[in-house]
């Protein structure tokens, strides 16, 4: 089709007239001109964003890459020599993660089939990724079935992913640069994404729920247990708190189906799911719903002691900040509740623990969306003219404590009248730092509505977590960390905390040789071990830390085992059984 004749079809669908086109590019296209005021005549090139902005998105979205990846290789493997290139999109329409074939990696970018590449609607027309994210349905847009010219050669199939609540969370596309004419060519592509949206939105719900029950169905119980149709997670009275999509279809029957008991959607009951456990064949696990269907069950029980109901499931931004850690689990699910209020928060915590990402976290957490504005209070009062304005959002106070008397004086006015939700972080006590005068009253009280205390990485029980994590953070593709390497970063006393782990492990990326990141390729700690002790009351969260190895937390306080012994007899501390 001629560049011509593609825009005069456009035209003729604005103007009523049917084409032949599909309901969902013909409703695209109005929304294109109508909504968005794009120019199918002017073809605009594929839209990157900035390092930095594509650094955010994926730090939001880190949780989701991190359960997704495997499925994404295995998809990928799949297609492998058919010249397709997988996209993993977040909820605005930018790809976090991406797997294509490097020897195309120039023409891939151009045509925006690359990381970073925004593929919203709104900014690139319609394409597989934008329209997705508007039905909330898997689409084909094929080739001419795209707005824009600059992106009439491609083929784009993409998949919606929703988290367990029910939100449309990301997109996985599956695109040709080119591709055979005929649309039903990408009818494989079709199956292939919605499969692969399917295991990882399981694979999302498993993850989120080892301390619930899970229910797995299938409409077949030949493959109950190997790969279910739909899932649902519930807590100890019975009630969905977590669902996969197709979940919604089997059991919603029209309502809502988060918050509905058990019970009232089928003819079983908690009480029931040990007899829909393995051991029995898949055959015998019928579950008659309560609207005259009928679906195969397989119950998986809580991995772990139950978490307190009433907490809350925490927002994506948050869920991505830690692991198995109590003491941090706690602190995300108080910040959970604090975030969609106006309340102004106070985040202190040694340098590197991770103070900034949780404030953007909860931020991120607001009911709509608002700009956040950043103020390095180092950099006195001259940083406050390049962040402030009266359109409401988000004021993050960075290094709150380093405010010179004068700077502080111009915050507490400029506070006053604005309407700019507070999140402030700080290294130190600052309501020490008040009681010595050296910091306002006044001022601490308008920005410490509640206080929320990071924990340093030397007391945190997720190490392994917060490793493997950062590993893949350090594009550490097809690395792994011998024993020894995890040994001795488990022993470290960690001093920059998070900052100083994620550093060393890229280091350690760059060093090594082969595959394995041996002990040998991390680089010596940048400090030595602190020789003053520290509380005593910081003893027992080490040790718990550190599977109350006392040599182990005995290197990571920097003293000796026999200082660590003393330390326990006086406090009365013994090892648990």
């Amino acid at each position: 089709m001629r560049d011509t004749d593609h825009v005069a079809e456009i035209d003729r669908v604005l103007r009523g007239q049917a084409t032949g086109r599909d309901s969902v590019v013909s409703r695209s296209w109005r929304r294109c001109v109508e909504r968005y005021g794009l120019d199918p005549a002017r073809p605009s090139p594929a839209h990157i964003v900035t390092e930095a902005e594509l650094r955010s998105h994926r730090e939001q979205s880190e949780r989701l890459i991190a359960i997704a990846r495997s499925g994404l290789g295995a998809l990928f493997r799949q297609v492998a020599g058919q010249n397709y290139v997988l996209l993993l999109a977040d909820a605005k329409g930018v790809t976090v993660d991406f797997l294509g074939d490097s020897r195309f990696q120039d023409e891939l970018r151009q045509a925006g089939l690359y990381l970073g590449s925004d593929w919203s609607e709104h900014r690139a027309g319609t394409c597989g990724v934008g329209a997705c994210l508007v039905t909330g349905q898997a689409v084909t847009i094929h080739q001419t079935d795209h707005f824009d010219l600059h992106h009439t050669p491609l083929s784009c199939t993409a998949a919606p992913i929703f988290d367990t609540t029910g939100q449309l969370t990301a997109v996985l596309d599956l695109s040709l640069l080119r591709s055979p004419q005929p649309k039903a060519s990408q009818n494989l592509a079709m199956n292939l994404v919605r499969t692969a949206a399917r295991r990882v939105e399981m694979a999302n719900l498993m993850a989120m729920s080892r301390r619930d029950w899970v229910l797995r169905l299938s409409t077949a119980p030949d493959f109950l247990e190997v790969d279910p149709e739909a899932a649902i997670a519930l807590d100890a009275g019975g009630r969905v708190i977590g669902m996969t999509h197709a979940a919604q279809a089997a059991l919603g029957n029209g309502t809502p189906l988060l918050g509905q008991r058990l019970e009232d959607l089928a003819e079983v009951t908690t009480d029931d799911l040990p007899d829909l456990m393995r051991g029995r064949p898949a055959e015998d696990r019928v579950i008659r719903l309560r609207d005259g269907g009928a679906l195969f069950g397989h119950a998986i029980a809580p991995q772990a002691a139950r978490l307190p109901r009433g907490q809350p499931l925490l927002p994506g931004g948050l869920s991505s900040l830690a692991g198995s850690d109590p003491a941090m689990g706690a602190l995300l699910a108080q910040a959970a509740r604090l975030a969609p209020s106006t309340l102004p928060l106070l985040i202190a915590g040694e340098t590197g623990t991770g103070k900034e990402r949780l404030a953007r976290a909860i931020h991120l957490c607001r009911p709509e969306p608002a700009p956040l504005r950043v103020i390095d209070c180092a950099g006195g009062e001259a940083s406050f003219d390049a962040a402030w304005n009266d359109e409401g959002g988000t004021l993050l106070l960075r290094g709150v404590e380093d405010l010179s008397a004068a700077a502080q004086a111009l915050l507490l006015r400029r506070l006053a009248p604005c309407k700019l939700r507070v999140l402030a972080t700080t290294r130190c006590d600052l309501a020490a730092a008040v009681a010595r005068g050296a910091f306002r009253a006044d001022l601490f009280f308008r920005i410490a509505g509640a206080a929320l205390p990071v924990p340093p990485l030397r007391m945190r029980q997720d190490l392994d977590w917060l490793i493997d994590r950062l590993l893949r953070a350090a594009n550490a593709d097809g690395l792994r960390l011998s024993a020894g390497a995890r040994a001795e970063l488990k022993a470290r006393s960690w001093p920059g905390n998070l900052r100083e782990l994620a550093a060393t492990l890229q280091a350690a990326v760059l060093l090594a040789e082969g595959t394995v990141i041996d002990a040998r390729d991390l680089p010596p700690p940048l400090l030595a071990p602190a020789t003053e002790t520290r509380p005593d009351d910081d003893l027992r969260a080490v040790l718990e830390a550190c599977g109350w190895n006392m040599a182990l937390a005995a290197r990571r306080l920097g003293v000796n085992r026999s200082t660590v012994l003393r330390r326990m007899q006086r406090l009365g501390l013994t090892v648990p059984n």
